[in-house]
């Protein structure tokens, strides 16, 4: 079967879990509203242009965001704080299922045991916002990406890394950028769906926690 993980576990709060020799510990941490005037939902590292949205469309609107934050402990080191999973949410009922996201063309079938889809991250970075404010972003130049997305100096903390700003002004289409985990690689999106089939939830797993 493709890989799809348990995130009802790692999307609750206190979380916790030990593996081989290390100890992690989830929080949420509530980022703030994303605008979605389109309703297709994109998941992408945002410094590198990707703007093509997942099959399945919501109503547009604003979702509250979420980032999923593992304190990472090892036996006798210093712990440190990793993005694990990053949530928007569109129904805030409870999940009954969950499905991989899936972009045009992409087909789950082809998938072998424990292979996913995913976006790859080349700037360490990601991001679910609407196929507007992607589209937006990828006008801008370099030195308007650099001035308004990459500090100076990257703050420790994940939460405080969090950068946020509108790319698109008649909309008011959003874009938060927030560190993917322990950085580049290719991460899952997977969609959260209510007993009755409602999209509630599109969550990225950047696979800090380890998932039975």
């Amino acid at each position: 079967m493709p890989y799809v993980p348990d995130l009802n576990a790692v999307l609750t709060a206190g979380y916790r879990v030990e593996s081989d020799g290390v100890t992690y510990r989830v929080e949420p941490y509530e980022l703030g509203p994303v605008m979605l005037p389109s309703g297709k939902v994109v998941g992408c590292d945002p410094l590198v242009a990707h703007a093509t949205p997942f099959v399945g469309s919501v109503a547009p609107g604003r979702y509250r965001l979420r980032a999923w934050v593992a304190l990472v402990h090892a036996d006798g080191g210093e712990g440190q704080r990793r993005i694990t999973a990053l949530q928007l949410t569109v129904v805030d009922e409870p999940l009954a299922a969950w499905s991989m996201a899936l972009l045009p063309g992409q087909d789950i079938a082809s998938l072998g045991d424990e292979d996913f889809f995913g976006y790859a991250v080349d700037a360490g970075t990601g991001t679910l916002a609407d196929q507007v404010a992607l589209e937006a972003l990828r006008e801008w130049d370099f030195e308007r990406i650099d001035e308004v997305f990459i500090p100076a100096q990257v703050p420790d903390d994940p939460i405080d890394a969090v950068v946020s700003a509108v790319a698109e002004e008649r909309t008011g289409a959003n874009v938060y950028v927030v560190g993917s985990g322990w950085g580049d690689g290719v991460y899952a999106t997977y969609v959260g769906h209510t007993a009755d089939g409602r999209i509630a939830s599109f969550v990225t797993d950047f696979r800090v926690v380890p998932l039975e």
